[in-house]
């Protein structure tokens, strides 16, 4: 379960990030007070090296505690990308949970760690690797190389 919700939450902002990249207006389902939590891939990596490299066991949560409204996150898009891309609401699922925000008590105390890339600061990050992934955008690859 926590792979899927990672995969879709992955794919949420992905999905959001290239339709600003397209032009496309930014789909926000329902009202958008729904909550949902965002990592940087760096910082899950961080988590699971800490947690392969000690001997613990049982679960642990490596997600980020921040929590965003959907729509907050179509208006981080939207100032990142494009400020004059147009939000669109739809009528939301009926599965769609109102909330989610993972418990990270347990990796902060038994492996030291914490997520570290806020929202606003990773997604300008993913913004210039899909720029030079899919557009071919070597400017943007060249900005990224050097703020590493």
């Amino acid at each position: 379960m926590a792979r899927a919700c990672a995969l879709t939450m992955a794919v949420l902002s992905a999905t959001l990030l290239l339709r600003a990249l397209r032009k496309e207006p930014l789909t926000v389902y329902g009202d958008g007070k729904q909550t949902r939590s965002f990592q940087y891939v760096s910082d899950l990596v961080e988590g699971l090296m800490r947690l392969m490299e000690g001997d613990h066991i049982g679960p642990f949560n490596l997600g980020n505690p921040g929590e965003f409204t959907m729509l907050e996150l179509a208006k981080v898009v939207q100032d990142t990308i494009d400020p004059n891309a147009r939000i669109e609401f739809r009528e939301n699922t009926q599965d769609d949970p109102h909330k989610r925000k993972p418990d990270i008590t347990k990796a902060k105390e038994q492996l030291g760690w914490e997520p570290k890339i806020a929202l606003r600061d990773g997604l300008p990050l993913m913004v210039t690797d899909f720029r030079k992934r899919i557009f071919g955008d070597q400017d943007s690859a060249a900005t990224a190389t050097q703020g590493q």
